[in-house]
């Protein structure tokens, strides 16, 4: 299994809540000017949910932008380039779903709003 680009990034916390061969639960807390850099997956679903924020997941590919306040939730499938961080590079905490399937993480080139 690699490395979710947030293991090398150095993010505020992490909490995994539940973890199996094709499934990940963990809550994720961001500081200030931190993100999740741009990647992908080639089979996994990651689903967002926000629970303080304001956030922003944003895609490629198609490209749009999901602002999501506190109980908000969107999902990004497999193959969609995408990014994290906090609206106007403040601080945020999500919860996120990873699955079903098996686990990779293919980076992509840039930063937020790149």
């Amino acid at each position: 299994m690699e490395a979710h680009p947030y293991e090398a990034a150095k993010i505020a916390g992490r909490e995994t809540i539940m973890e199996g061969a094709d499934m990940r639960v963990r809550i994720l807390t961001l500081a200030e000017t931190e993100c999740i850099p741009w990647h992908y997956h080639s089979e996994i679903t990651d689903s967002f949910v926000c629970l303080e924020g304001p956030m922003v997941v944003e895609t490629r590919a198609p490209r749009a932008e999901y602002v999501l306040g506190p109980g908000e939730r969107c999902a990004v499938p497999p193959k969609v380039a995408h990014t994290v961080h906090g609206l106007d590079g403040g601080p945020f905490k999500f919860l996120i779903i990873q699955g079903v399937g098996v686990y990779d993480n293919i980076a992509v080139g840039g930063g937020p709003s790149a």
